[in-house]
Order: C-alpha cells, then sequence, then structure tokens
C-alpha cells in the first residue's frame, strides 16, 4: 500500500475579460477549501501604483521599477463580501483596481517580460503546495503548467460585455456605455491573445467551458465534478503502485 501524503489540487482557471473567472474561481475555491488567488489582481495593482504615481505605463523600464518596490498583499473578504481585499502599501485598492483606465493599464503594462517574470514567480511560489485555485489569463500555460485541473472559461464578446457593463453599473461607474465597454473588451481580447509573451489561449490539456448559457453554480459544479475525477484517476493510479 502507497502511504505517501496526497497533494492537494491545484486548479488553473484561464480565459478573457468578463467570461466570470473570478466568480467562478471564488466559488471552487470556497467549496474545496482552497486558496483563491487572482493573478490579474496583482498587474491590476501595479497597473495603479503606476497611475497613482504618475508612472508613463509606455516606459518599460519605469514600470519596472515600480515592480521591483511593489508591496502587494491579499486578505479575507470582509464579512458580507465575498471580494477578497487587495492592499498596495498598505492601502486598500480592492475598488481602486477594477476602473476601466486600470484594466487598461494592466492589460498594457502585462506585456513587459520582466515584469512579468516577477509576478509569475510570485504566483508560482502561492501555488507550489497546492490547495490553490488560481484564475488569469497564462496560468494553465505559463505559471502553473502542472497543475491538475486546468479550465479556460470563456463567452461571447457581447456577453461578457453585458456582464462587465452590469458589473461596473452597480459600483456607480458614470460615462459608461455598453458599446465603450464592449470596445476595451474587444481591444484588451486583441491584445491578450496577440502579444508575444504568454498569449491568451487555452493550455492544450485545459477543459474549455462555455459559460453564456450556464449558471454561474452550473460553471462551479462542472469544474467540481473534473476535480472529483482527477482526485478518482490519482487515487487508481497511486494503488496501482507497488
Amino acid at each position: 500500500m502507497n502511504m505517501s501524503k496526497e497533494k492537494r489540487l491545484t486548479i488553473a482557471i484561464d480565459g478573457p475579460a468578463g467570461a466570470g473567472k473570478s466568480t467562478t474561481a471564488r466559488l471552487v475555491a470556497y467549496e474545496m477549501g482552497f486558496v483563491y488567488v487572482d493573478s490579474g489582481a496583482m498587474y491590476r495593482a501595479l497597473a495603479w501604483k503606476c497611475i497613482a504615481d504618475g508612472i508613463p505605463y509606455d516606459n518599460p523600464e519605469a514600470v519596472l521599477s515600480v515592480c521591483n518596490s511593489l508591496e502587494i498583499s491579499f486578505e479575507p473578504a470582509l464579512e458580507g463580501s465575498d471580494t477578497q481585499r487587495v492592499f498596495v502599501g498598505g492601502v486598500d485598492v480592492t475598488d481602486l483596481i477594477r476602473t476601466s483606465e486600470v484594466s487598461n493599464v494592466a492589460s498594457a503594462t502585462s506585456v513587459y517580460p520582466d515584469v512579468r517574470d516577477i509576478l509569475v514567480a510570485y504566483q508560482r511560489e502561492i501555488g507550489l503546495a497546492g490547495g490553490v485555485v488560481m484564475e488569469g489569463r497564462d496560468i494553465g500555460t505559463v505559471v502553473l503548467p502542472d497543475a491538475e485541473v486546468k479550465v479556460f472559461l470563456t463567452a461571447s464578446l457581447e456577453e461578457r460585455a453585458r456582464r462587465r457593463y452590469v458589473e461596473l453599473e452597480q459600483k456607480g461607474t458614470v460615462g459608461l456605455t455598453l458599446k465603450r465597454v464592449r470596445a476595451e473588451i474587444a481591444e484588451r481580447d486583441e491584445r491578450d491573445s496577440t502579444r508575444a509573451i504568454s498569449p491568451l489561449m487555452p493550455a492544450s490539456d485545459a477543459v474549455v467551458i462555455d459559460s453564456e448559457a450556464l449558471t454561474a453554480r452550473q460553471v462551479v459544479e462542472t469544474i467540481l465534478d473534473l476535480c472529483s475525477a482527477r482526485r478518482k484517476s490519482a487515487s487508481a493510479n497511486r494503488d496501482r503502485l507497488p
């Protein structure tokens, strides 16, 4: 009998903006009792810091300098909320990093190789122990290529724009139109999928889930089923060992 301790699963969830990655990852992490990691929040935190300090985000060296000294920390959601809190240098930026401006700057600065190297190394360190649900755009392909469960979550551009528009409207964002949100997401899709470093794409062994016609709960249940199947397969393989 193999008595080795079972390593907890690592779950990678990738996909474009508005596909439902954050909601899905949070719920899966809760159901599994795992740590939830929003890798995109790290790039957003960097973007917010550049904007706050007046750093030109089209200057790779200046952005890298900010990244090298960036102090990012995560804390559990406040009571009554399911949003993980993000801090930069002790400042709560949880809501501040969710603006359209920060999203666009994050997408633009995430193409810098040195910046990605720093943040990817941090993300990998978090994922090494397992028991993690990490979401982003290159988790299954680059950050955690050995993740036991990989999912690529997607939906049509129109549906993703509608979701993001509703989300921003509920937060009281002013000067917003669905047309503008759609254009910004389309621009990010193009930039993220065509960048030379870690482009947005499904891992070869990822399960692609189209969330358009599914409820959040149905998406979560699909991923939980994948996790259950992966555990059973791993257990069967261990049982066959001498």
